[in-house]
């Protein structure tokens, strides 16, 4: 299954952003607004996956004069982070062990 990432909050939320629809191209304000997460928060995390090979990345050819802005970096997750990501994210909410529940004493119920 090749490196995992960390799973922190904000990666898991970063990823299921990106398996809502998991074959569109997303640029960086769209998912930190999806996610709820701050660009600052947001462009390390891409980074990190993309360079674990679960996204991949293209820059957007536009003029930005014309535009009105600045070329985007659009991100889409590669057919390995499509199969990896939910797996990581199922591990990443499962408790490492059981939690022990006390049973009830004979007699209660």
């Amino acid at each position: 299954m090749g490196r995992q990432p960390r799973m922190t909050i904000p990666t898991q939320l970063v990823l299921q952003a990106f398996l809502g629809e998991a074959t569109r191209e997303r640029y960086g304000s769209d998912i930190g607004a999806e996610a709820g997460l701050p660009s600052g928060t947001v462009h390390p995390i891409l980074a990190r996956l993309e360079g674990i090979g679960w996204l991949e990345s293209r820059w957007e050819d536009i003029d930005p004069r014309a535009a009105g802005r600045p070329a985007r970096r659009y991100y889409r997750l590669t057919e390995s982070g499509a199969v990896s990501a939910p797996t990581a994210l199922a591990r990443a909410h499962r408790p490492r062990r059981p939690f022990a529940v006390p049973l009830p004493a004979s007699g209660e119920a």
